[in-house]
């Protein structure tokens, strides 16, 4: 059975107590930043965020670039996320967040990759247009695979075409089925078209096809099920990792709802 992980950026509203801000993402992402970049206390606060996760009954947890930025994190950022990781027994499937639109930015985030352990980056990836060359590069320096995950693109073809080249195998897909129900395209279908591509998967609800709230698996317009069972046909093994985030409520609960349900579709 594939290994199914928490996604670190589901607590995307865990320090603006379970609420959106107005100013939407971004706020939310800056305020978490805001409370991780200190190092006096952030193996607390790390702490706390892998110990739930473990305590909840993952052994896999995607990193979101809130909790551990290329911004501020320095070696002994690094090496506490990192002992943390290990002393809880979370394994790290990707990297997950923006890539960003430079290189300097993107190298940061491989080093932190190589530092816990993630094998992929997972985000859209401006950085792309602005200097491939230096992103391939990157990667086959610190052995590391891109995948990019969609957002603005409506359909596989366009997806493709964010993605380029191949680049050996270093540059795929970190699918996210919820934006594809967001566009209003059939995510199994959007899988099957980029199965040779895929590098790890975002699975993901979402409640109405023209908007982003997120939902429990089965309880919105994405046909999770079917993009499981065209997961299983394809012959994806790699990690697949429960993505919710809700805006005004803990998504745990629902998270544990979904994990139910994905391993009874995997099993059957």
């Amino acid at each position: 059975m594939n290994t199914i992980a928490f996604m670190g950026a589901n607590y995307v509203t865990r320090e603006t107590d379970y609420r959106m801000p107005a100013a939407g993402w971004g706020a939310a992402d800056r305020v978490t930043n805001e409370r991780f970049a200190p190092l006096d206390g952030y193996a607390e606060r790390f702490g706390q965020i892998v110990s739930e996760v473990e305590e909840l009954g993952f052994d896999s947890m995607d990193v979101w670039t809130a909790h551990l930025n290329p911004r501020w994190a320095t070696d002994e950022h690094l090496r506490i996320a990192a002992g943390l990781l290990a002393e809880h027994q979370l394994t790290v499937p990707s990297l997950a967040g923006s890539a960003g639109a430079d290189l300097d930015y993107f190298r940061g985030l491989c080093r932190i990759a190589r530092a816990v352990g993630a094998p992929v980056i997972g985000g859209m990836a401006p950085v792309l247009a602005a200097d491939r060359a230096g992103v391939v590069a990157a990667l086959e320096e610190y052995d590391l695979v891109l995948g990019v995950e969609n957002h603005p693109e409506r359909t596989p073809q366009e997806y493709l075409e964010a993605m380029g080249d191949p680049a050996g195998g270093r540059i795929g897909a970190a699918l996210d089925t919820g934006w594809f129900g967001t566009h209003g395209y059939d995510a199994a279908d959007a899988i099957e078209a980029v199965a040779d591509r895929l590098k790890h998967v975002h699975i993901k609800d979402v409640a109405a096809p023209g908007g982003h709230d997120t939902v429990s698996l089965g309880e919105g317009c994405v046909p999770v099920r079917r993009c499981v069972e065209v997961l299983r046909r394809i012959g994806y093994a790699g990690t697949i990792s429960i993505e919710h985030e809700p805006e005004d409520r803990d998504p745990v609960p629902e998270v544990l709802r979904s994990r139910e349900l994905l391993r009874e579709w995997l099993a059957a």
